[in-house]
Order: structure tokens, then C-alpha cells, then sequence
């Protein structure tokens, strides 16, 4: 255990700085260390750890509560592709004015678009309402 000046005097002639480690201790504790050094190890790390961050994108497919067969199946084609591509995909129904009187008409929308893509997804939210959407979230297996 040092005193403070002699430990700044001792780290000053090895040409280091004195860096406090845990001040709420008593007595505080400090390292001696090129401090310089350690904030670019330190950069360098966080770097490294950014490189090995995979991004999960998510990708919105809507469609509306009139919206034909044919669309739909043209839909489900793109949310197929973004499943094997490992995103993860939101559909959405919209309604339109008095349409939101009959939910359940998007939801079967959006409960025969997961039967079509059961194979290669597994359904992360069950639909539900928000404001004048009803959405559902599909992740890939």
C-alpha cells in the first residue's frame, strides 16, 4: 500500500500513468499501467466483438383485408425468400374504414399465410391488433 505522490512519483520515472481502479474502496485502490495502451486494447476489443455481431434484419410484408388469393400467394413467395434467408418477417393487415368492424377477416388472412409457410417458419407473435393493423411476427427455423 503506497501513498498517493510516492505512487505518482513512482509511476512517473517508469513513464506510466497512475490509474484509479475502484475509488468507492477504502483506500482506493490504482494501477499503475500505460493507460494510453489500454484504451486502444480496449477499442480494438469492442471492434472484434462488432465483426462478430450478426444483424437480424426484419421484414415487413402488408397487405389488406380485401387483398385476392393471387396476391397473397404472390406474397408469400417474398416471405418464403426472406425466411430461407434467415430474416425474420412481420405481416401486416391493414383495414380500412369500416373494415376494422371485422377482424377476424385479418386474421384469417394472416393464419392462412403461416399455414403456407409452416414448413420453414415458426410463429414468434400470434396476430394481433394494433390500431388499424393486425400484424404477426415469423422467425425462420
Amino acid at each position: 500500500m503506497l501513498e498517493t505522490p510516492e505512487a505518482l512519483r513512482l509511476a512517473e520515472s517508469k513513464e506510466l500513468d497512475l490509474v484509479e481502479i475502484a475509488p468507492t474502496a477504502s483506500p482506493p485502490v490504482c494501477r499503475i499501467m500505460d493507460y494510453g495502451k489500454f484504451r486502444y486494447e480496449k477499442k480494438k476489443k469492442s471492434q472484434e466483438s462488432k465483426k462478430k455481431q450478426v444483424f437480424v434484419t426484419v421484414k415487413e410484408v402488408k397487405m389488406g383485408s380485401r387483398t385476392d388469393g393471387h396476391d397473397i400467394d404472390f406474397k408469400v413467395a417474398h416471405i418464403r425468400k426472406f425466411l430461407e434467408r434467415g430474416q425474420r418477417v412481420k405481416v401486416s393487415v391493414f383495414f380500412r374504414g369500416r373494415e376494422i368492424t371485422h377482424p377476424e377477416i385479418g386474421r384469417d388472412k394472416l393464419l392462412g399465410v403461416f399455414e403456407k409457410v409452416k414448413d420453414l417458419s415458426n410463429m414468434e407473435l400470434n396476430p394481433r391488433l394494433e390500431g388499424r393493423n393486425m400484424s404477426m411476427m415469423l422467425q425462420p427455423r
